[in-house]
């Protein structure tokens, strides 16, 4: 049987600075060191056996068993000349820890540099270390640093958001990368959904361009060119094609050849000897595709004349024939060349001529050729040259593009109409969604810009979880959405790069300043929130003894004092930020986040004041044990912790109960305080909590007396449990705290807790 020994170099780098070796079972730490040639370390180093320290003294005794994990640690060494002015290691590896954004990372290296209490791990998992400051929330973490795109495949670089990118924005065709998700009210340039491609009609270019909007139904607001509402742009129509509805601008599905590139047609009277004069074969459609038409554009760059001596201008002519031939996916011919059409065209004008012709072909993939069947007129004064432009295939059959809404646009070459311009096209739209109701259900898709129904698209649609309605907390998300909808909170944003779907829905969710998680198989979400009444109560009866732990986060040197948060603004559709600070804040060292799908600057600062008070004032820990009854918990439930080693009150059972005089008689003496007016809270059979209820003193210091009657009779018999109370002067009867972890741990439960304090939800009401 062997362990496993971690020799971790650098914590800054836990993950790839590090030795993973073997170890025999039974071995000491000493001699496993000594066999490896290992006197002493060049620089201090923390063993850890299973997460415990090991003191050097127990390294030539203690064995290591099969199955132990042992870890050791070399600490940073700091730089100021020691004492004082120095740098503490261990306070800069935990730093190095508060910076690590994912969970799953803070938990690895929390138990690599020692901190393997629970508490210790949720202080690092949910403290974000941010432009040089920390900021702690532990109930809804801050949002983290956007996370690299999980589109494309494995180490390809992932294509740029053309939408929170600035210097990338217009549109491009980012193959192989997610079709945009869009909720809310949003500025987006729309991908390419087919390759761009051009036509002659009377002499004039015309650009046609599909985009795909994103997945969905949408109402389009505005459709512009840059900044310019198209409306403007005579030259340009514009076609909003629905999910499942066909594009009737022009053809959808057209392939261009990319040889074809301006090559000159010569005249019968310039051609070698042996020269046929064909230009080509080139193939019209790309392997596994069928061509209905072939598409030819022709331009005749100087016009079509000859300047007579008279300073007029006499016609000429120039003529052509076209010749296709089917082949198979390997360029090989399927038959011999059949003449797709004969054409001239007689003019005297010195104006560049354009055209283009189409010529239906049977189904089927082709190669073209062409050649000019008429002499050139060489001389300096004649206008008598042709070149082939274009290549085009028109396939049969109608696309399909799936569930997504597209946005054709065709567009008419002018000075009024740049190369760039064409290539900004954008759209100001809000999502269509449907809305869930208790009594009517789910509404047909509407405008929508709820963070609620956003979130329910994202866990029910194909493109998210997929989840059926039954495993997706609707009648709370009802609930929610009326309180955001009050309070003017939304939910604006788009993906257009890919994340996992708890990543997209942690998103979603933080505009909202809440949390999802499941709970028997059931997409649920807690909203942070001030709350009044505790849902349960623990004391000395119910807590196990000596596992009550309180952990206090304290302020540093590298502690915010304010966030300032980054959000896209919907003013100016580019990104903008606001700095929240509390009253007596100075504002010096603010931490930055960027709050993802918030667009407006009042939501900002709302959500910003938040963070802060809850930095400030959300830094106590608190876990213990208790039995099968922690299960009734869910996560950002409010408990009462009456406790007296910490001072939280005092607590116990109820003895006896005298309902005729509303005397309690209680199993511990109690303190009081003089002048001051006293609460007593009492537990239910449910676990919830009755009260707080003023008392005075009774008969001894083990009674008091109500002085309002009870909602309930009190339990103080042998068969089950007897009420617990919790006492003391005014609010201080409890510790109030809010449930972050619930872990079984075999017939007990652990509960984390963070202490609540209600100045974390009056500091948004003062934005």
């Amino acid at each position: 049987m062997t362990a496993v020994v971690v020799m971790l170099r650098n914590p800054f780098c836990p993950e790839r600075d590090r030795d993973v070796l073997p170890a025999a079972a039974g071995t000491t730490i000493r001699a496993w060191l000594d066999a490896r040639g290992i006197e002493e370390f060049e620089r201090p180093t923390v063993c850890l056996r299973n997460g415990e320290p090991v003191l050097r003294a127990d390294w030539p005794v203690l064995e290591i068993s099969a199955s132990d994990v042992l870890v050791f640690v070399s600490l940073p060494q700091g730089g100021g000349g020691g004492g004082g002015g120095g740098k503490n290691p261990l306070r800069t590896v935990l730093m190095i820890a508060v910076m690590v954004a994912a969970p799953a990372i803070g938990g690895a290296i929390a138990g690599a540099i020692g901190i393997t209490s629970t508490i210790g791990t949720s202080l690092i998992t949910a403290a974000v270390g941010l432009a040089g400051a920390t900021l702690v929330n532990v109930l809804v973490p801050p949002p983290k640093p956007a996370a690299p795109s999980f589109g494309g495949s494995f180490g390809s670089t992932p294509a740029p958001s053309l939408t929170y990118a600035l210097q990338s924005q217009g549109n491009q065709a980012r193959l192989g990368q997610p079709i945009p998700v869009i909720y809310g009210r949003h500025l987006v340039y729309p991908d390419l959904a087919a390759t761009p491609w051009t036509e002659y009609a009377g002499n004039e270019q015309y650009l046609h361009q599909l985009h795909c909007i994103g997945q969905g139904e949408y109402d389009l607001e505005q459709v512009r060119i840059e900044d310019t509402p198209i409306a403007s742009f005579e030259e340009v129509t514009y076609e909003i094609v629905s999910p499942g509805d066909p594009v009737t601008l022009f053809e959808a599905d057209v392939t261009t050849a990319a040889e074809v590139a301006g090559q000159e047609l010569k005249g019968s009277n310039e051609l070698d000897p042996g020269d046929d004069g064909w230009i080509g074969p080139f193939a019209a459609n790309p392997v596994g595709t069928a061509a209905g038409e072939i598409g030819i554009d022709l331009v005749m760059p100087r016009g079509l004349y000859y300047a007579n001596t008279s300073g007029g201008l006499d016609p000429r002519t120039i003529a052509w024939e076209v010749e296709a031939r089917a082949i198979d996916d390997d360029g090989v011919a399927l038959g011999g060349w059949v003449q797709l059409g004969v054409e001239s065209v007689t003019a005297a004008t010195n104006t560049a001529q354009r055209r283009s012709d189409r010529y239906p072909v049977a189904s089927g993939r082709y190669e073209v050729r062409l050649r000019r069947t008429d002499a050139k007129d060489t001389d300096a004064r004649a206008g008598h040259e042709i070149r082939w432009q274009g290549l085009k295939a028109f396939l049969g059959g109608e696309p399909v593009f799936g569930d997504v809404t597209l946005l054709a646009v065709r567009m008419r070459a002018t000075d009024n109409l740049s190369q760039r311009s064409s290539r900004l096209v954008n759209c100001i739209l809000t999502r269509r969604l449907p809305i869930w109701d208790p009594v009517a259900g789910w509404s047909s898709p509407q405008p929508t810009r709820s963070i609620a129904w956003a979130f329910a698209d994202a866990a029910r649609a194909y493109y998210g979880a997929d989840l059926p309605d039954a495993r997706i907390d609707l009648l709370a998300f009802h609930a929610l959405d009326g309180l955001w909808q009050g309070r003017g909170d939304r939910f604006d944003a788009v993906f257009d790069q890919g994340v996992t779907v708890w990543e997209a829905l942690t998103r979603i969710a933080r505009v909202g300043r809440t949390v999802p998680f499941l709970q028997g198989g059931i997409l649920r979400l807690v909203r942070d929130e001030a709350r009044t009444l505790p849902v349960a109560l623990f004391g000395p009866r119910n807590i196990v003894k000596g596992s009550l732990k309180v952990q206090y986060l304290m302020p540093g040197e590298d502690t915010a004092d304010a966030v300032t948060v980054e959000y896209f603004s919907a003013r100016i559709w580019a990104p903008d930020e606001v700095t929240a600070s509390l009253s007596d804040s100075a504002a010096e060292q603010p931490a930055k986040v960027e709050l993802f799908g918030c667009t407006n600057e009042a939501q900002a600062l709302r959500e910003g004041l938040y963070m802060a008070a809850a930095n400030r004032y959300r830094r106590r820990m608190v876990s213990f044990r208790t039995e099968l009854e922690g299960l009734i918990l869910t996560y950002g439930d409010l408990i009462a912790i009456a406790h007296d080693m910490p001072r939280w009150g005092q607590g116990g059972e109820v003895v006896a109960w005298d309902p005729e005089t509303g005397t309690l008689d209680l199993s511990e003496p109690l303190e009081w305080t003089d002048g001051e007016t006293h609460y007593i809270a009492l537990r239910l059979r449910d676990g919830t909590v009755s009260g707080p209820w003023p008392v005075g003193p009774g008969a001894d210091d083990r009674h008091v007396v109500l002085a309002e009657d009870l909602d309930f009779t009190p339990y103080t018999g042998a068969s089950e449990e007897r009420t617990h109370f919790a006492f003391g002067v005014g609010e201080a009867w409890s510790l109030r705290a809010r449930v972050i972890s619930i872990r079984p741990r075999g017939e007990q439960v652990e509960i984390t807790a963070v202490g609540e304090d209600a100045r974390v939800h009056e500091a948004d009401l003062a934005a």
